[in-house]
């Protein structure tokens, strides 16, 4: 009699946890309104410190309107926070390396990222293309609908091409609007110290770099260090854009403790298979929203305090991940 009245209350004590975790983890009413107001927060917390700051959100670009479709009403609050919008696959890539996107992606994504441009955004587009033909290709394309145009020789982003920038100029570059190319380098792995980065990265004409916070041995980069990237080698100004992840935490980054992967945090969700060591997160929690841009040591504080120019927000998107859960 007493292993069952112990086995009863095991069972039950076993319920009443898997109903606390079913109530933690209610989702939010309207996963795309969330980011929508996560991005926003992130923008005005950094404005607040530096009115000039830029924000630029990658891909998730049917944020930009309220509705199903491109032609429903815009998202001004959201609009009104950023100052451009970056979008990966546009022509190449979409499925693999030099690779044409299908026509009726692109012409999907160009119904939304034209109604970004016409409310005042510059549009940044990364296509994964090494071919010259495509990579000319992208460029001209980019140019007709007044986008800024980067082909990026491989996926993980950790080349400087060999070729000049689409439109090379000595102009300085005081505004996201002034920009006609830009650079994402975003892994430095190919480098052997932060001083050959930086001297690689120096050394070139782009108007925006698109860069880490932190190199290779996970030491972050110095304001002296952001501030010299901030000239061209032609004597021009440029900008210097930080490259943050809001929508999946990375275990390779600061904030990430070890115990986390056997005791999630209630806002820490699956491994992402296709990058491992990044995990989605229900990013609408404070908790995670507070390590991303909060006061303190948050992520967004530490790349102001190292004098970037802005941010450049990824896994904007992840709202598609929960909305199919």
């Amino acid at each position: 009699m007493k292993h069952l009245i112990t086995l009863t209350i095991l069972l039950l004590s076993s319920l009443l946890m898997c109903s606390c975790s079913r109530s933690e983890l209610e989702p939010c009413d309207d996963y795309r309104q969330a980011m929508r107001d996560f991005v926003v927060r992130i923008s005005e917390t950094a404005r607040a410190q530096n009115p000039d700051f830029i924000v630029i959100p990658q891909n998730g670009i049917e944020l930009v309107t309220l509705g199903e479709d491109a032609e429903a009403a815009l998202a001004t609050d959201y609009l009104s926070a950023i100052d451009g919008h970056g979008q990966e696959d546009l022509f190449y890539g979409y499925r693999r390396n030099d690779t044409p996107t299908p026509a009726n992606t692109t012409d999907y994504l160009l119904s939304y990222l034209r109604r970004s441009k016409e409310a005042g955004n510059t549009i940044l587009v990364t296509d994964y293309c090494s071919r010259p033909d495509y990579v000319a290709n992208a460029h001209t394309q980019c140019d007709a609908e007044g986008f800024v145009s980067f082909a990026a020789p491989e996926r993980e982003l950790n080349v400087i091409p060999a070729s000049v920038p689409p439109h090379e100029n000595a102009q300085d570059i005081a505004r996201l609007s002034d920009a006609q190319n830009f650079l994402y380098l975003l892994n430095p792995e190919n480098f052997d110290s932060r001083a050959d980065f930086i001297h690689a990265v120096a050394s070139t004409n782009y108007d925006v770099i698109i860069m880490d916070l932190f190199f290779n041995d996970g030491t972050s980069f110095t304001a002296d260090e952001i501030e010299h990237l901030k000239q061209k080698e032609n004597g021009g100004k440029r900008l210097v854009i930080c490259y943050m992840s809001i929508g999946e935490a990375e275990d390779y980054r600061y904030y990430w403790q070890a115990s986390w992967k056997q005791h999630k945090p209630v806002w820490l969700a699956r491994e992402n298979h296709s990058w491992p060591g990044n995990y989605k997160v229900r990013y609408w929690y404070s908790a995670w929203q507070e390590l991303i841009c909060g006061p303190g040591d948050s992520y967004l504080n530490r790349i102001l305090q190292a004098g970037f120019d802005g941010v450049y927000l990824d896994i904007i998107d992840a709202f598609e991940y929960f909305e199919k859960q």
